[in-house]
């Protein structure tokens, strides 16, 4: 039995590792046919973002140093790997820990160019930082609580239901997942579309293949980020597997509306409402569930 979890973790691992960024560019080209639709355009076709990085791949390399490569690929390195622990199984916590190291390298890429547009953005970008983690960490402790386990793999095959113990921390994942995929109004230091007074915030010096190399990280960054989706909708049947599946696209689809049906908000805007959705939505829901667990209610 042991074997055969081990090869079923290590071919997910696998299909992340080359579907992945497939899946993630083929999210970004719906995102933009649907933005498009939504404000009256006909749009790009679905195809144009590997068109894009195919372009940004031709282009020659201009950079401001070479460290400033050096921690893009660092970023790209940690989010690939982020979503191979997380699709082999592995604890919640490494995931989340991965996560964070791949951020702090493009953090650290846009403060090594010395643009004040570039740094302005490395400084959202914390600031968006402080604004998710929280809710984040929220999660995988109410995913122990209710499954006993941080383990992916022991969440996914789980007996319970972590939806109906966990529906307020669902809510407030919900909430920040806007500040993840960086949607308005939380499109704070890094933004796909021309509305940014930073031009665009931490990625304003990147490049070509740099540029290309980043843009495939956060093609990464939003397939894993649905599984966290996933999560809350599996309990080791295959219909809720579905279920799960047809809910991360639905949550794709309503950040993509939020996004069109919101302007940015400011910094101070995105920290307090994150914080406050946090303890409202994820801190009563587990000292609820704590207490109901230490009554026997549940």
């Amino acid at each position: 039995m042991e074997f055969h979890v081990t090869v079923f973790s290590a071919l997910s691992a696998l299909a992340y590792l080359i579907v992945g960024p497939f899946a993630g560019g083929l999210l970004a080209g719906v995102d933009r046919k649907i933005t498009a639709k939504m404000q009256g355009r006909y749009g790009p076709p679905i195809l144009q973002p590997f068109y894009d990085v195919r372009k940004l791949l031709e282009k020659e390399a201009v950079t401001v140093n070479n460290g400033q490569d050096f921690y893009v690929m660092c970023c790209l390195i940690f989010m690939i790997v982020t979503g191979v622990l997380f699709f082999s199984g592995e604890n919640l916590l490494l995931v989340i820990f991965t996560l964070t190291t791949a951020t702090v390298f493009l953090v650290i890429a846009a403060y090594s160019s010395n643009s004040p547009y570039a740094q302005i953005g490395a400084e959202r970008e914390l600031l968006q930082m402080m604004s998710y983690e929280p809710m984040v960490l929220l999660m995988a402790v109410g995913m122990y609580m209710v499954n006993h386990s941080f383990y992916v793999r022991d969440i996914v095959t789980s007996d319970a239901l972590s939806l109906k113990l966990l529906i307020g921390v669902f809510i407030g994942y919900m909430f920040i997942l806007t500040i993840k995929f960086r949607k308005s109004p939380f499109d704070l230091s890094m933004s796909h579309h021309a509305h940014q007074e930073l031009v665009k915030g931490v990625t304003t010096e990147f490049s070509g293949r740099t540029l290309a190399a980043l843009e495939v990280a956060h093609w990464y960054e939003n397939v894993f980020l649905l599984g966290f989706v996933f999560l809350f909708f599996s309990n080791g049947t295959w219909y809720m597997a579905v279920v799960g599946v047809v809910v991360c696209l639905l949550a794709y689809f309503l950040e993509i509306l939020i996004d069109n049906a919101y302007a940015r908000m400011k910094w101070q805007f995105t920290l307090k409402s994150s914080w406050l959705m946090t303890i409202i939505f994820g801190g009563v829901n587990l000292m609820l569930l704590y207490f109901f667990k230490a009554f026997g209610i549940v």
